[in-house]
């Protein structure tokens, strides 16, 4: 085993990260949320992201919930292994973002998490799904086409 929370075995299994700033620095290319998809993160609350790796991982439908230093810091403390009472006597409670209601529950507490508007509206009614969105308007798109001269062969 080592030192990394991925490698502990509570953490197993768990599909939300909670991060400190600045998270996904240096990481501007879309592995790196492909990576953390693959791993089985479905979703990411901390202090800040850096602006290319949200982009990214919007594009993919992970939300990147933003929370006060003071949240992030409670939530992993709360899931810090042998850190927290609960958490030793229960270590898979459930963790559970609400981005309509945005708040993140962990047990009975309840912490305040922000997204931009844009992006919370997309992750809430599917938009943020850009091919699925082209797809889904195929014929809109080659109608647009056709009346451009510039897309005529």
């Amino acid at each position: 085993e080592g030192a990394h929370p991925f490698d502990a075995p509570d953490y197993q299994g768990a599909e939300i990260l909670v991060v400190n700033a600045n998270f996904g620095c240096g990481s501007s290319r879309e592995h790196a949320p492909q990576a953390i998809a693959r791993w089985g993160i479905r979703a990411i609350i901390g202090e800040s992201f850096a602006e290319i790796f949200f982009g990214n991982c919007l594009a993919m439908g992970i939300p990147c919930a933003t929370a006060a230093p003071e949240v992030v810091q409670a939530l992993q403390v709360a899931l810090a292994k042998g850190r927290s009472e609960t958490i030793a006597t229960n270590p898979s409670q459930t963790l559970c973002l609400d981005i309509a209601s945005s708040v993140v529950r962990l047990g009975e507490q309840t912490y305040p998490v922000s997204f931009k508007s844009g992006p919370q509206s997309m992750l809430l009614n599917g938009t943020w799904d850009t091919c699925g969105q082209l797809a889904a308007q195929a014929d809109a798109v080659k109608a647009t086409a056709g009346k451009l001269p510039y897309m005529g062969w």
